[in-house]
């Protein structure tokens, strides 16, 4: 990858990856193939168009070929019900090496240094959501809960880990963990054995990276602290007293006898002056087990220098050592986990990736594989605005990500293009103010 991305050999590859898509037909029409089946759905997510495939047929019948034949190197357009059955049977660890190998560039490129922090640690924030639910549609993966009148939910979650940095606006997806129930397991999966399953399946690959996980309130418990440094990573997790009531005794205690560390910065936000006040203390037993693991514990709060009214109060535990010197950088660490809500879930359902549509539920995988090649988009795009410097001034003209992708849609209705790098050079032509 070096300095530049090239969406279409990005894509060439994915396709490749899709080739090796299992097919469970037993059948002998094979009109299409699964690969592309799963080019044709990624298209969708990739231009974000959900009318996409049915424009691109259309030019299809006039002119011979289309947009999903030149672009994303489909030989043949399959039915929306063709794609949604020849991907029901594939389930989503069918990409894993395709999300391995955009680690492995990543890491073969400058692109991991723009998200270190001053000590050279890779921040990585974990957060689960849901993108579907109903009282009606299931599958056997799907999670279910009991509403209060008595009728069964339905529903999947995932949890989407994401590459982040407190200076950086993009966050850098990376291969998703599906909270689904387990082969042998009675109960059913939750958040949290989620993530000790994704970090039990890439810690080989991430610690040499000095990785320190970011997460919620949810996850600063002894099970995932202590899977995270026997992995051989670090954490720094938001802590909250009403779960936490046997640390906050202990941080009650050594405030009482003056044994709390504290520290405070001013700084000037560009209206007003903002007073941070850190208190923290080293190696507090995280429960009241015998065996629980020590953590170092930071408080810190923001308050406005003119009123005196708090702006910011939050807490954090952590394996990283706490000094005066490094303080503010280990909280701004911790905040950063904000990123996987407000830069990455949150764009996902509300600008422009429709993560909560219901694109197919299916009976065995489609829901996860149709999330996965979501994400995959979102992925390609947020490195192309990284590292492409014709997508990221098209981007900059446009502005707001539902007008790109309106743009795009509109171009590849009209006119077939023979590849991305003239698809972009049109566009950049075409937005360039007149000059006389």
């Amino acid at each position: 990858m070096k300095d530049k991305l090239y969406i279409g050999e990005l894509i060439q590859a994915l396709r490749k990856d899709m080739e090796a898509f299992p097919d469970h037909r037993s059948g002998h029409n094979r009109q299409y193939e699964v690969a592309d089946a799963g080019m044709a759905a990624f298209s969708v997510f990739f231009t974000q168009s959900t009318s996409f495939l049915d424009h691109q047929r259309t030019i299809n019948l006039l002119k011979g070929r289309s947009n999903v034949q030149s672009l994303f190197l489909n030989q043949k357009i399959p039915s929306d019900n063709q794609i949604r059955t020849l991907l029901d049977g594939v389930a989503p660890s069918a990409l894993s090496q395709t999300w391995a190998r955009m680690f492995h560039e990543l890491e073969a490129s400058q692109l991991l240094d723009q998200y270190r922090d001053g000590k050279g640690r890779l921040l990585i924030a974990i957060d689960g959501t849901e993108y579907f639910c109903s009282q009606q549609i299931h599958c056997q993966n799907c999670s279910h809960r009991e509403r209060a009148n008595g009728k069964t939910e339905y529903f999947h979650s995932v949890l989407t880990p994401v590459i982040v940095h407190y200076e950086q606006n993009q966050v850098i997806a990376l291969e998703p963990e599906f909270i689904c129930p387990q082969d042998g397991h009675d109960k059913q999966d939750c958040e949290i054995n989620a993530a000790k399953r994704w970090l039990k399946k890439h810690a080989e690959t991430i610690r040499h990276h000095d990785v320190v996980l970011l997460g919620d309130d949810l996850y600063s418990r002894e099970p995932f602290c202590g899977e995270t440094m026997a992995q051989g990573c670090h954490f720094v997790l938001v802590c909250k007293p009403d779960s936490h009531a046997y640390l906050y005794e202990s941080v009650s205690f050594m405030r009482a006898n003056g044994l709390v560390e504290t520290h405070a910065e001013r700084k000037w936000n560009g209206t007003f002056g903002e007073i941070s006040h850190y208190q923290f203390i080293s190696q507090l037993p995280l429960n009241g087990q015998a065996d629980s693991p020590k953590v170092n514990w930071v408080q810190i709060e923001v308050r406005r220098e003119d009123t005196d009214a708090l702006l910011y109060k939050n807490a954090f535990v952590t394996d990283l050592e706490l000094t005066v010197e490094n303080i503010e950088e280990i909280v701004q660490v911790g905040r950063a986990r904000w990123k996987v809500e407000n830069e990455n879930n949150n764009i996902l359902k509300n600008h422009g990736y429709h993560l909560e549509h219901n694109f197919g539920h299916g009976s065995q995988h489609l829901s996860s594989i149709l999330l996965s090649l979501n994400l995959l988009a979102f992925l390609f795009h947020t490195l192309a605005d990284l590292l492409d410097e014709r997508y990221r001034k098209i981007r900059e003209i446009i502005g707001k990500r539902t007008k790109f992708f309106m743009h795009i849609e509109v171009l590849m209705n009209y006119h077939i293009f023979e590849s991305w790098d003239e698809l972009f050079a049109f566009m950049l032509e075409g937005l360039q103010p007149y000059k006389p």
